[in-house]
């Protein structure tokens, strides 16, 4: 069983074990019986009114059962929700504590993860691919290009050895656009890949393949007056 369904069926047991042992107490001890007697009796109005009352919590606490056994989120894994990216750094009995990637923490509701869509990047591996896109010129050499991120990557302990590939992906009519793809073993390290992938590569560019960078063409048609214009005589002409 792993830690995070013990943590939180820890804390459920010692909500749900209180509430048992207080409720035993009552009824067990000569003069706190009739006290027991006197909430069960009046559990069925007061019930209605905490069901209502409490309704969120419960929903967080069911939440925190069905997450417990089916386990959406575990600790330490890389989530995207309400599109900030992050670690799960606490599943606490109500609500989860999110690290994201500027260390600012984002505290959301169980219920959150049960009743709403939202990314987890490291559900069944860490391991994740990272892409990268580039606009260059027509005149742009792929194939170069393509064995340039197969240095790239082979050059860095940040690729895991796995996945390499580029692709021309969508064309403009100015420019092409290419697609890198590089996986690492977790997004921490993806991310660093993708960095360094980007960073090289416009380099390499810039240095031994200039012209493949965008650029603007323009064509300067003759103005209308002087496609118009008669010819000038010249000087020895005009004598």
């Amino acid at each position: 069983m792993s830690a995070t369904k013990l943590d939180v069926l820890r804390r459920i047991w010692v909500i749900v074990g209180g509430m048992a042992t207080l409720a035993a107490a009552l009824t067990v001890v000569p003069w706190a019986r009739q006290i027991g007697i006197s909430l069960f009796a009046s559990a069925g109005i007061a019930g209605i009114a905490i069901g209502l009352a409490a309704r969120p919590v419960l929903s967080n606490l069911l939440a925190g059962l069905q997450i417990a056994f089916t386990q959406p989120i575990r600790i330490d894994d890389a989530v995207v929700v309400e599109g900030e990216w992050g670690w799960i750094e606490e599943i606490g009995l109500f609500y989860v504590v999110i690290k994201i990637w500027d260390w600012r923490r984002l505290v959301v509701p169980l219920s959150y993860f049960i009743e709403k869509p939202f990314q987890n990047w490291t559900r069944s591996s860490a391991s994740i691919i990272g892409s990268v896109f580039w606009h260059v010129d027509y005149r742009a050499p792929v194939d170069a290009i393509r064995s340039k991120l197969e240095e790239i990557c082979r050059g860095t302990d940040l690729w895991d050895g796995d996945v390499v590939n580029l692709q021309v992906v969508e064309t403009t009519s100015t420019t092409m656009q290419l697609r890198a793809l590089a996986s690492a073993r977790n997004s921490p390290r993806a991310w660093d890949l993708r960095c360094l992938i980007r960073e090289q590569m416009i380099s390499w560019l810039q240095a031994e393949y200039p012209e493949a960078l965008p650029r603007l063409r323009a064509e300067m048609d003759p103005s209308p007056l002087d496609v118009m214009a008669p010819p000038t005589a010249s000087p020895r002409h005009q004598r």
